[in-house]
């Protein structure tokens, strides 16, 4: 999961290093770095897209770890219980300088939504960009759903970078209702009959189902992070 700590890695972050002083030109290459993150995701993600365990193995090639998505794996780059042949497909992937500030783009939930969602609205620009391959109206409708997918998503993220577990939960469900939206509009029946879609629809199911399946693991995460007693009532309890 993006977070599984009450305190905000990116908090003590900031604090760690002390004063960070990154002009345009600093967070520009910053930003690059994060961008190139996502395309490197994105490429593991494709030669996986057959395997049944795409989303693991790709994580696991980005050095994330196969069970627990974390920012720490991002971070640290390494994990004790990765075998030799996890640590050397994880050495592919430049994770950036160790002195570069922790930001909610280095979470792996967030490169992984990102680097699907792009991957669909490339597609889907490319088949719809002249109206004799797709009607104006389904165009419309389904990219407009995807956008909102992708926001409701992207806000999600960001809550639970930031330790809100329950909002995060809010915000997947409210994503996962408009990713519902967005497989509507792609499925109609009366799409059944437009041969232009048929390409795409190979791509995008897959991709629209696994977003679901990266967001229902993190929803069930932070519920159990929820369901977990906070320390003060551990000491409470050891009190009485």
């Amino acid at each position: 999961m993006g977070n599984t700590n009450s305190e905000n890695p990116s908090d003590n972050d900031w604090e760690d290093r002390g004063e960070l002083v990154w002009n345009e030109f600093d967070w520009e290459r910053y930003l690059r770095q994060q961008d190139e993150t996502v395309l490197k995701y994105l490429s593991f993600y494709e030669e996986l897209k057959t395997t049944p365990e795409r989303l693991d193995e790709a994580a696991k090639r980005m050095g994330w770890g196969v069970e627990e998505w974390t920012s720490e794996a991002v971070l640290d780059g390494d994990d004790e219980d990765d075998d030799e042949d996890e640590d050397d497909e994880a050495s592919e992937v430049d994770l950036g300088d160790e002195s570069d500030p922790y930001t909610l783009h280095k979470n792996p939930i967030y490169v992984a939504t990102r680097a699907l969602f792009l991957s669909l609205k490339r597609a889907w620009e490319q088949l719809a960009d002249a109206p004799d391959r797709v009607p104006q109206k389904l165009a419309l409708s389904y990219y407009a759903a995807l956008l909102r997918t992708e926001d409701q998503a992207m806000q999600a993220v960001s809550a639970l970078d930031f330790g809100d577990y329950a909002m995060a939960i809010s915000l997947f469900k409210r994503a996962l209702r408009d990713l519902n939206a967005t497989l509507a509009a792609l499925l109609a029946e009366e799409n059944d009959a437009i041969r232009s879609l048929v390409h795409y629809r190979a791509l995008a199911l897959p991709r629209l189902f696994d977003l679901r399946e990266v967001w229902l693991r993190v929803m069930s995460e932070c519920r159990d992070e929820l369901a977990r007693p906070s320390s003060e009532e551990t000491d409470e309890e050891s009190e009485d």
